[in-house]
């Protein structure tokens, strides 16, 4: 009689990093809660949303939507692609941002001139800019490796690039995006091993030029003057970075609950865009602000494995647009975050994933697809299939 032998078969194997994927889907889910607490009653109350209570929750619900099918089509390009193209998107976004000072072409709001109106929705081309920087600083990190260590020829041109880009963010001026492309640029050439005594010689000149820029715009100074000191003057310089802290004093250990914030009810100016970590702390308490530390933290991790990965497989573009990608969202989180907890003076800066704005959503769901890309590839070279 012949004997029935059980054979196990090894469970498939994943063609995605599934937490990664679990901890993007997380983000933005609590992000549309939390747009739609934190923007309630402020539509409610205006002319310009036509007293609809929805009014910022459909929109975002739309931004997310159009950010899927976009990373969805970004997911289908190869990264030798993106490789090949990085210059010419890289210049694509410089062109851009010339576009948004011409008067009557950029749009103006609250005295930046940052958006271009595309009559449907209106684009900001520094978000874009941050992926091409992104892109651009990989290639251009790869083409320079066998000249790395030689100050003039490696690091100057993109010393060169970096501040022609920084006059046209300024000039918005945007200087949350530009201190966030520089960080993106700077850190990929340190990742790609370029000279450590430039980046010794960069920590000493950085905040010089940064407290060069502070003192030549009176607006600036102001927004420190505020951070360092906002009770000097809760009700003028003062006033969103006092808001914000009251905000989380309320919120204490599990928040006053999801819906309850009294901070979002004209108290705090951009609550569902700028100050959402703040009305997060109010709401879930220490508790909701930890969770999303704590799955930007698995995020950057992820993407830092992610271009390891690359790396051992001898994929040094991917492996360096990964992690700049990493570096990107998490180094925006951190300020944001910064922002609203008063460490740091107040940038302009969005909470990826989660915050309210078009641009900022529909681009970070692309920079995650193209990471996500990034790990397709590399469990395929590794298991010997093509891309």
């Amino acid at each position: 009689m012949a004997s029935l032998v059980k054979t196990r078969t090894a469970p498939p194997q994943a063609q995605f990093d599934e937490l990664l994927i679990w901890v993007l889907t997380a983000l933005l889910a609590l992000g549309f809660v939390m747009v739609y607490s934190s923007s309630i009653a402020t539509a409610e109350a205006s002319k310009f949303t036509g007293h609809q209570a929805t009014y910022y929750l459909i929109r975002h619900g739309i931004f997310i939507c159009v950010g899927l099918f976009a990373g969805a089509l970004a997911f289908q390009v190869p990264v030798q692609t993106l490789q090949k193209y990085a210059l010419y998107l890289f210049l694509a976004g410089g062109a851009l941002l010339v576009l948004v000072l011409i008067p009557h072409v950029g749009k103006e709001v609250n005295g930046s001139r940052r958006w271009l109106s595309l009559l449907v929705i209106n684009l900001q081309p520094s978000e874009l800019m941050k992926l091409f920087a992104v892109l651009y600083a990989a290639d251009y990190t790869v083409r320079k490796g066998n000249i790395k260590h030689l100050f003039v020829k490696a690091f100057v041109p993109m010393l060169v690039v970096m501040v022609l880009v920084g006059t046209l963010l300024l000039l918005e001026p945007d200087m949350g995006a530009f201190v966030v492309i520089i960080a993106i640029a700077f850190c990929t050439l340190w990742l790609g091993g370029f000279n450590l005594k430039v980046f010794i010689a960069l920590t000493i000149a950085l905040p010089l030029a940064f407290a060069a820029l502070i003192l030549s715009s009176p607006y600036r100074l102001q927004r420190v003057i505020g951070f360092m000191d906002p009770w000097a003057d809760p009700f003028g310089k003062g006033y969103q970075l006092s808001h914000a802290l009251i905000a989380f004093g309320r919120g204490e250990w599990l928040g006053v609950g999801l819906g309850s914030s009294v901070e979002k009810l004209f108290y705090l100016p951009e609550a569902h865009t700028d100050f959402l970590m703040a009305v997060i702390a109010e709401e879930l308490g220490l508790l909701g602000v930890t969770a999303v530390i704590v799955l930007f933290g698995i995020f950057v991790i992820r993407a830092f494995r992610i271009g390891r990965q690359a790396a051992f497989l001898e994929r040094n573009f991917s492996a360096l647009v990964a992690q700049g990608i990493g570096v990107w969202l998490g180094f925006q989180a951190m300020i944001n975050i910064g922002v609203n907890m008063g460490v740091l003076p107040t940038k302009g800066l969005t909470l990826p994933f989660l915050s309210f704005g078009g641009s900022g959503v529909v681009v970070n769901c692309i920079a995650a697809a193209v990471l996500l890309r990034v790990d397709y590839e590399n469990r395929r070279i590794a298991r010997g299939m093509p891309v």
